[in-house]
C-alpha cells in the first residue's frame, strides 16, 4: 500500500523526491460505549490495522493541491487564503478544516501536494474522517516545524469536525486513532481524558467487522438530534440536581430514582441508554481484563438492544447483521459500532468458525435486505505516526 501510494502520488506531483513524506493514521472500531463520549462517558475503542495514507511534500507558493485515492477524478486545489467549507467538495473540507484551524493555532502553512489512499470503508462508522483529520493534522503540523502533542492534534481534529464541519462529535474518534497501541484498547474516560491501556487478548477469537454497506453521512442523520435530547434530559435533571455536569455523572441507581422527573418520554429513553452503557463500559472493561470474553459478548449484546431499542440509531439493516450474527456458530458477542444509521457492526468470532460465519450471516442478511454485506477480519493497531521510508 506504501508503495503504491508513493508511485501514484510522483504520477500526479511529478518532482523532488528528496522532500516527500509518508504518514498513516488508523480507523477504529468501538468495542462497546456508543454515544456515551459526547456525554462525558466511558468508552472502549480500538485503533486498527487499516487507515489512512498521507503522501506528502511542501510547496512555498501557498497553495494546496490534494488528490484521494478514495475519490477518484476529484482533485482539489484552493490556497491558503482561502480555506472556506464548499458543500459540493465533501472530502476535501476535511484536510481544509484541519489547515484552518492549524492556522488558529498560529502554524504558517505555506502550501503542499497530499495524496491519500484510504482502505477504511467511507461512512461505514469506522472513523475514516477522523483518519483524514488525524494524519492531515500531523503532517502539516511536521511540515510547519511543530511537533504538537497527539493530544492536542485529537482536540484540533474535533474542532474541524464540530465547528467546520458541523458534526457534533466527542474526542473518542480522535483520541483512538492517535493514541492506539497494537494488540490494545483505550478504556478512556471522555470527559476527564483519564486513559487506560487494556490488553486485547483474545484467545481462539477474532474482531470480525461487517459492514452493511448502507452508507450514512453523519452531518445528515439524526447524530445532532440524539445530542440534542440528552442535553435535554440533562438540563431536566440539573433542575433537581444541581451539582450534575453531565449524564454520565449519574449512576444506574441515581437514573431509576430520578428518571420519573424527565418527563419527556423518549428523552428518558436516551438518557437511561447513556447512564446504562457507561456502566456497561465499565463493567465490559473488567471482564475483558480478566479474560472473561463470554461475559463481555454478552454485554455487547446488551448494548445493541440499548442503542435500537432506547436509543433507536439502529435501522433494520444493522438489527437484520445483529440477528443473524448473534445466532451464528461461534459468535459469542455482536453490535453494532460507530453512530448508527448504516455502517457496521462489530463480533467476536472463533477463528476456525469465521469462513461459515460469513457465509451464514451473508445469506441471511442479502436474503432480508438485497444488500451485501462486506466483512474484515481485524486487529488493534497503533495511532497515527509518520512511516519512515525511502522513496526511491
Amino acid at each position: 500500500m506504501i508503495e503504491h501510494a508513493l508511485a501514484q502520488f510522483q504520477h500526479y506531483f511529478p518532482g523532488n523526491k528528496d522532500t516527500i513524506r509518508v504518514f498513516f493514521a488508523p480507523g477504529r472500531v468501538n468495542l462497546i460505549g456508543e454515544h456515551t463520549d459526547y456525554n462525558g462517558g466511558w468508552v472502549l475503542p480500538a485503533a486498527l490495522t487499516i487507515g489512512t495514507i498521507l503522501v506528502v511534500r511542501p510547496r512555498r507558493d501557498g497553495e494546496f493541491h490534494l488528490v484521494s485515492e478514495n475519490f477518484p477524478g476529484r482533485p482539489v486545489h484552493f490556497d491558503v487564503d482561502h480555506l472556506d467549507f464548499d458543500r459540493n467538495d465533501p472530502w476535501g473540507n476535511y484536510p481544509k478544516g484541519i489547515m484552518k484551524e492549524l492556522i488558529a493555532e498560529g502554524l504558517k502553512l505555506e502550501g503542499a501536494d497530499l495524496y491519500y489512499n484510504g482502505n477504511i470503508p467511507n461512512g461505514a462508522g469506522l472513523s475514516s474522517s477522523a483518519s483524514i483529520g488525524m494524519v492531515t493534522a500531523l503532517a502539516l503540523s511536521e511540515l510547519a516545524g511543530h511537533k504538537l502533542p497527539v493530544e492536542e492534534l485529537a482536540f484540533i481534529c474535533q474542532r474541524m469536525e464540530n465547528g467546520f464541519i458541523g458534526v457534533n462529535t466527542g474526542i473518542m474518534d480522535q483520541f483512538a486513532v492517535g493514541f492506539g497501541r497494537k494488540d490494545h484498547a483505550i478504556f478512556l474516560n471522555c470527559r476527564t481524558l483519564k486513559k487506560e491501556e487494556v490488553p486485547l487478548d483474545l484467545g481462539d477469537y477474532k474482531i470480525v467487522i461487517t459492514n452493511t454497506n448502507k452508507r450514512r453521512g453523519l452531518a445528515d442523520s439524526k447524530y445532532n438530534e440524539r445530542r440534542s435530547e440528552c442535553e435535554t434530559g440533562l438540563t431536566a435533571l440539573q433542575r433537581i440536581e444541581p451539582g450534575l455536569n453531565t449524564l454520565s455523572d449519574l449512576s444506574v441507581a441515581d437514573f431509576e430514582r430520578l428518571e420519573s422527573r424527565i418527563e419527556d418520554e423518549t428523552v428518558r429513553r436516551r438518557v437511561r441508554h447513556v447512564v446504562k452503557e457507561n456502566d456497561r463500559v465499565v463493567r465490559a472493561t473488567r471482564l475483558l481484563q480478566n479474560k472473561d470474553l463470554r461475559g463481555f459478548g454478552e454485554l455487547m449484546e446488551q448494548s445493541h438492544v440499548s442503542l435500537r431499542d432506547d436509543y433507536e440509531v439502529t435501522g433494520r439493516e444493522l438489527d437484520v447483521l445483529f440477528d443473524a450474527q448473534r445466532q451464528a456458530e461461534g459468535c459469542i458477542g455482536t453490535r453494532m459500532t460507530g453512530a448508527g444509521f448504516g455502517g457496521c457492526t462489530v463480533s467476536l468470532v472463533a477463528a476456525d468458525e469465521i469462513e461459515s460465519f460469513k457465509t451464514r450471516v451473508a445469506a441471511i442478511y442479502e436474503r432480508e435486505t438485497g444488500l451485501e454485506p462486506s466483512f474484515y477480519s481485524c486487529k488493534a493497531g497503533d495511532g497515527v505516526k509518520e512511516l519512515k521510508t525511502t522513496v526511491v
